[in-house]
């Protein structure tokens, strides 16, 4: 009779505890940021720099929102001098999305990558 009553408290514990290790499983809030957002209200409010303004084109960029990734790169342009290939690769595959026309672009020949 113990061995049915310890058997028994052993299965209440072990559904008890699986009950509350799924209450944990709650909603992760950094899922739902949408991190181009907080980037812009981080400029609006004046901290804008150029690792921001990188992050930002680089959010559009994945998101495929390339008007927008275009107009962030080119800042990431006018305010940082050095610029890795890769952004330049990103910069040219938006206006390649965008179907304009890199050879008059004014920032890919001050970069000398035309």
């Amino acid at each position: 009779m113990k061995a049915i009553i310890s058997l028994f408290t052993v299965f209440l514990l072990c559904v008890s505890l699986t009950v509350k290790a799924q209450e944990n499983q709650g909603i992760d809030v950094n899922k739902d940021i949408d991190l181009a957002k907080v980037y812009e209200q981080v400029i609006k409010e004046g901290y804008g720099t150029p690792k921001v303004y990188l992050d930002l084109a680089n959010a559009y960029y994945f998101g495929g929102d390339y008007a927008n990734a275009k107009k962030w790169f080119e800042k990431v342009f006018e305010t940082e001098e050095l610029t890795t290939d890769m952004v330049v690769f990103r910069y040219k595959q938006s206006l390649k999305a965008l179907k304009e026309d890199m050879d008059a672009n004014p920032y890919l020949a001050a970069l000398g990558t035309n």
